[in-house]
């Protein structure tokens, strides 16, 4: 014979497996997640935020033992939504994981919702099949349940038959899972089809319609089950079993068969029947049965197979069942066995105790596979509980397997029928053929028959040998009788579901179906300091014997924690079910106590001891001096740093019985400045007093909680620092430089202090303070770069002196990932970049084109997306106009580019930078553009210092050398030398302090030197000088006055270590003062990194620094003071206004602000409005609407104490009033001043302070 037959085949699909620390994280947190490939290595790994904005990539990465670790930092103003992991494996095929960043924790007010229901009892048939096979019991479930789809126990359940016009019924009774089992005799059934109804009322009940109310429902079930065509009436039945098959251990499979009316060939005595087990789209097991048969008689037996290698076969064991008799007919039948869930390599982990204290050792014992290499994780059972789908699994794993069970094949590979190459007209035909619609109750809902697909050929009713082969999937190639016949004129409806669902009819409207469930030895000290949401996040191989102990320190936090482990080996995949610790303190303290004070305020500290027994405690707190013998004591710790007292007439001896918790208070004032640490402890001893009826008792474990905060202890008016910058360079001979310590004649008493500091390194104070460059907010798209730019320059600059650690570079690159992150928060659709992104109506060409610049400079160090840096330049080009010149979009907050003509062309020349820095191409047609513009501007003689400083490092990067020389040649005339220093000033600077525009145009004149060969006379030496003035005007900090000095600054400093660096030599700096101090410091190749650093008692005071040896050294002294508020600043009024709510147990506060910028200018740039808010108090965020909707008003933080409110800026004698409000979170007494400051971002000096206070103070 010769047959043949189409088959599909589709490529085998990968699994992989995502796992994060956590489902839920909150801005700033670290997300760390591994990825499993069971069968492949992946290649590519992608991680995507919710504006499809690519943050991270990995490329080419390999697993160990199929397990990839890996994990990336968030920003702090990470865009809060769903955020997506892919995976690519090196075919191409992709998985990925989801993972949420939203703000959680936090107490909400909300409303409920309840919904009703009209359903009463659901009955429905679960495991009926599709055909019935006369002569073998036809088997089935019904299922009953309630409204919340709970199961109904006990209860009868009505069961009727119809059959070729015969009816029976049968009364059953459900089980306590709600299910009834029947099994019914089919020897008599004759027809083609029967129906099956199942009803929870014998007789249905006619509910009268009443207006407004709900009519309750009692739903039926129906099915229908076609007679299975044998030409010689000869079956076979896989029985169900009985539940799931255990993984553990095999499993049995029965049969029943009859064979009637075959011709046996000559001396045949036996029949085989054959098996197949399939399961996840495979042949698990075959084999075959042999069966004594005799001929022309009813031949019934019963066959038993065994399953095997249990593993294997979940989560399904498809088994077919089958024979070919003598003369060609086949016999077969198919049954799914569902198995519970394992795999091969098992997995357990358990922890040594149940239930332990918050600080002590516990131990995980791991057991696996020889040779696993496992994932131990623990979580905080409370964040757990925030996504538990997200949960790995044995459902969430076998979930994820391409095939579970095979079910079908598609039509393309069906094998035709003859019958379909002649369709009748079926139009009037259609409806006449379509089965009869059983009427069993009046008021059926039935399919919409007119909705459904008609199509010619056998019915899809899953009654002849070949639909069962079919079902599991199984192309047969035969000559086998397999098919039933059929009228080749017949029309068959296709619909998927035989099985419906009956239900009286309901007049009302009905907006829900279902309703929505609501909602020994001495006492060892607790000091709980340690509050992770992830404790354990850990690969363990368990190595040779299979077992692993891993010792912990339980977390401070009171807790369930819920641990888990997966686990690779040669065998295979594993994963532990879950195992739990609950963290338990008997008792504990709680403290309460504002964030800061300031010096001479006085408030009422609260300890709250909280009792978790299941019995009565006695507490008897002695004062700060005194040691009781009372049961249980609460103590405060003495201090030099505050003095404290008992609050009058507090009662201090009661009884705290299960679930209580009492309040104890004590009156402290602070006496020293800084951080102040207070420390709480609370113990219980043996007691034989009663507390009521009952002996207080004490734990066992857990008998003294102590609790450590830390209170800011603040100096009464404005803090100011003033920092005494020398770069010292003895290779020729010692150098001494003195410095001299004067605070000015007003200044608050005890607030001055200073440090002094040496480095061997120039870039070293930026090193240190990579996070920290100024001390102001960074709350916008430009601000944000000073916390991204400087990181690129000074890892460039110790990778090419061989500097770079991996702690230095660990610490960089996670400062690069997550400023990467924040600046795509204020990206524009249009692939442009603004200082609040979206919220301003267009992007801004200067801060796109520093985004640009950044971007290329940090890609050797972070992924960035090149579609970035493409879409930035693509928009920049846009916007460049026919002169070549680039106009300016946006608001411009540079002060070097406002004003007169040379604002295009100053914009021109740093965009013009920034593309060369960027890939450096001259050629490019946008950069040969905009330097035509640049040239026709200099032979217009501009006379902006700052714009011929960008020229002449725009035309250095050009490699224009004419122009180049030209304008530094100028330069060099008009810059002010002093003492061996070199900077550039502007006429119009105000103020004695630093000049960022003085610094930036400075820097980049020294970048000019340089990025380009050197010029005659412009050597080194005459850089020196100009470094020289630039370390003289850093900050304590590491940077400058404001950002684009910083970056800027640092970037030349950077260029300058790199041109200088020498790896050989040493110094020693001696450090001397008036009243006898001394101080010694080594600076050698191996610690010129390193931050040594002394403070100074002697302020005011007058110090002598000498350094002698080979190598340059970086000496500064910083002082900082507070001072009042000064009556009058020239540049902004600011006055304050407060209205006061003082009666009620709380108090609160509305502070008004008022602000006028009275400057020479007609706009200001950012404008930020510092207030700090008073002791004890905090900010009512509610009173945020109003301001946010200010259209001046671009963005509102709370850090720390202080509300900072962005302003777009101030017009010239316009007064703007803001206000906020504020109440009363701890009572504080002897209440100070808090201070308000408005200062221009851009030009810090720029500034005024003022001063509210409380009227409700006491």
């Amino acid at each position: 014979m010769s047959n043949k037959t189409k088959i599909l085949i589709k490529p085998k699909r990968f699994l992989t497996i995502f796992q994060t620390d956590k489902p839920v994280y909150k801005p700033g947190q670290t997300v760390k997640f591994r990825i499993v490939s069971l069968d492949a290595s992946f290649l590519t790994f992608n991680q995507m935020d919710p504006n499809s904005n690519r943050i991270a990539q990995w490329l080419n990465q390999s697993t160990v033992s199929g397990i990839l670790d890996l994990s990336h930092p968030m920003s702090a103003e990470a865009t809060q939504g769903s955020y997506i992991i892919t995976a690519w494996n090196e075919k191409g095929e992709k998985t990925s994981q989801n993972f949420d960043i939203k703000e959680y924790g936090v107490i909400l007010k909300g409303s409920g919702k309840a919904s009703f229901t009209d359903v009463i009892i659901t009955v429905s048939f679960e495991d009926v099949p599709q055909a019935y096979k006369p002569g073998i019991a036809y088997e089935g479930k019904i299922k009953v349940t309630g409204p919340d789809s709970s199961p109904i126990p006990n209860e009868p359940v009505y069961l009727f038959l119809q059959n070729s016009g015969n009816s029976e019924n049968w009364t059953l009774t459900t089980d306590s899972k709600g299910i009834a089992s029947f099994s019914l005799d089919t020897s008599l059934w004759s027809s083609d089809s029967v129906s099956l109804s199942a009803r929870y009322q014998k007789v249905e009940e006619d509910y009268p319609y009443e207006q407004g109310v709900r009519r309750p429902l009692y739903t039926s079930a129906y099915h229908f089950a076609w007679k299975f065509y044998s030409k010689s009436k000869s079956f076979v039945k896989i029985m169900q079993g009985e539940g799931k098959f255990s993984c553990e251990k095999g499993g049995i499979v029965l049969a029943h068969y009859i064979i009637q009316g075959v011709k046996l060939k000559k001396g045949q005595t036996t029949l085989d029947f054959f098996y197949l087990v399939i399961s996840r789209g495979s042949i698990q097991q075959h084999g075959r049965l042999p069966v004594a048969i005799k001929e022309r008689k009813v031949n019934q037996g019963q066959l038993m197979l065994s399953l095997q290698r249990m593993p294997e076969l979940t989560p399904f064991a498809q088994v077919v069942v089958y024979t070919v008799l003598p003369d060609g007919e086949a016999v077969a039948d198919s049954r799914d066995f569902p198995i519970h869930l394992c795999l091969k390599n098992k997995v357990s982990l358990k922890f040594s105790s149940l239930q332990e204290l918050p600080g002590e050792k516990t131990s995980l014992s791991l057991q696996a596979h020889p040779g696993s290499l496992c994932s131990l994780r623990a979580i905080d059972q409370s964040v757990l509980l925030l996504q538990p789908e997200q949960e790995l699994s044995l459902d969430s794993v076998f979930s994820q397997l391409p095939v579970q069970k095979l079910s079908g094949y598609s039509y393309r590979v069906a094998d035709p029928y003859p019958c379909l190459r002649y369709p009748p007209r079926f139009e009037e035909e259609m409806i006449m053929r379509l089965p009869p619609v059983p009427k069993l109750v009046d008021e059926l809902v039935v399919p919409d028959w007119g909705k459904r697909s008609f199509w010619f050929g056998p019915s899809d009713d899953k009654n002849d040998v070949y639909s069962i082969f079919k079902e599991v999937g199984i192309k047969i190639l035969t000559n086998s009788d397999v098919k039933k016949p059929y009228d080749c004129k017949t029309t068959y409806a296709m619909q998927q579901n035989v099985m419906m669902e009956a239900r009286p009819m309901n007049m009302m409207p009905n907006e829900e179906s279902a309703p929505t469930p609501g909602a020994s030895g001495g006492p060892k000290e607790t000091v709980r300091t340690y509050f992770p949401e992830t404790w354990i996040w850990d690969l363990v191989p368990v190595g040779h014997t299979g077992k692993v102990n891993v010792e912990k320190t339980v977390p401070d936090t009171i807790t369930k924690w819920a641990a888990g482990a997966f686990c690779t080996s040669p065998v295979g995949f594993g994963l532990a079910p879950n195992t739990g610790l609950t963290a338990f303190q008997p008792f504990f303290v709680s403290l309460t106590l504002p964030y800061s004070v300031i010096r001479g305020e006085v408030f009422t500290l609260k300890a709250t001891v909280f009792n978790y027994l299941s019995k009565c405690i006695m507490v008897s707190p002695p004062s700060v001096v005194s040691f009781f013998t009372s049961p249980v004591k609460v103590t405060l710790a003495e201090s030099n740093q505050f003095t404290a007292r008992p609050c009058e007439g507090c009662q201090y001896t009661l009884c705290l019985c299960a679930e209580e918790s009492r309040t104890f208070k004590w009156t402290l004032t602070p006496t020293a400045l800084g951080e102040v640490s207070v420390k709480v402890s609370a113990e219980a001893l043996t007691t034989k007093k009663f507390c009521g009826n009952e002996v207080a008792t004490v734990p066992g474990k857990g008998r003294i909680d102590t609790v450590v905060q830390t209170l800011l202890v603040e100096a009464e008016g404005t803090q100011e620092t003033v920092s005494h910058n020398a770069l010292l360079c003895p290779a020729e001979g010692p150098v001494e430089k003195d410095i001299s310590l004067k605070l000015p004649e007003v200044f608050v008493e005890g607030s001055a202090k200073a440090s002094l500091s040496v480095l061997g390194d120039l870039m070293g104070r930026a090193i240190k303070n990579l996070d920290s460059l100024l001390q102001m907010p960074y709350g916008c798209g430009e601000q944000n770069m000073v916390l991204f730019a400087p990181n690129i320059y000074i890892l460039n600059y110790l990778q090419s002196t061989r500097q770079l650690t991996m702690e230095i570079q660990t610490r960089a690159t996670g400062f690069l990932d997550s400023g990467y992150q924040r600046e795509l928060n204020y990206k524009h659709d249009d692939g442009s970049y603004s200082a609040f992104g979206k919220s301003d109506e267009s992007g801004n060409t200067w801060l796109t084109s520093f985004v640009l610049k950044s971007f290329g400079g940090a890609k050797p160090y972070i992924f960035v997306d090149p579609a970035h840096i493409a879409q930035a330049k693509a928009w920049l080009a846009s916007h460049q106009q026919t002169d070549g010149c680039i106009a300016s979009v946006g608001k411009l907050f540079h002060n070097g580019m406002k004003g007169g003509v040379g604002d295009q062309v100053s914009l021109t020349a740093y965009i013009t930078a920034a593309l060369l820095e960027l890939d450096g191409n001259t050629s490019d047609p946008m950069v040969e553009k905009s330097l035509t513009c640049l040239k026709a501007a200099v032979s217009d003689q501009l006379e902006n210092t700052y714009t011929i400083a960008l020229l002449s490092y725009t035309f250095t990067l050009a490699q224009n050398q004419v122009m180049r020389a030209k304008l530094i040649t100028h330069l060099d005339k008009i810059a002010a030398t002093s003492g061996g220093n070199r900077h550039w000033e502007r006429a119009e600077a105000s103020g004695t302090k630093t000049d960022s525009l003085e610094v930036e145009m400075t820097s980049y004149v020294l970048l000019a030197l340089l990025s380009g060969p050197t010029m005659p006379g412009f050597g080194l030496d005459y850089s020196t000088g100009i470094v020289r003035w630039l370390a003289q005007q850093q900050n304590p900090y590491g940077g400058f006055a404001s950002t684009q000095d910083t970056v800027v600054a640092l970037q030349a400093l950077a260029k300058y270590g790199a041109a200088t660096f020498s790896p050989e030599g040493a110094s020693t700096v001696s450090v001397s003062s008036a009243r006898g101090l001394k101080m010694e410091f080594t600076v050698n190749q191996n610690n010129r990194l390193l931050y040594q650093e002394e403070q100074l008692r002697e302020v005011p005071g007058d110090y002598n620094i000498k350094a002698k040896g080979k190598s340059c050294v970086f000496v500064q002294i910083a002082m900082h003071y507070n001072i009042p508020p000064p009556p009058d600043f020239s540049a902004f009024n600011i006055s304050t206004q407060t209205l006061g709510k003082c009666d009620g147990t709380k108090k609160s506060l509305i502070v008004s602000v008022a602000v006028r910028y009275n400057g020479r200018r007609e706009e200001t740039n950012m404008v930020i409005i510092n207030v700090k808010l008073l002791s004890g108090f905090v900010l009512d965020k509610s009173s945020l609407g109003p301001l946010k909707n200010d259209p001046t008003v671009k963005r509102v933080d709370l850090e720390e104490g202080h509300v900072i409110i962005y302003l777009d800026g101030l017009k010239q004698k316009e007064t703007k009033t803001y206000s906020l409000a504020i109440e009363e979170d701890v009572p504080v007494r002897n209440l100070k001043p808090a201070v308000v400051k408005v200062y221009d971002y851009y030009q810090t000096s720029d500034e005024a302070v003022s001063e509210y206070s409380s009227p409700c103070a006491e």
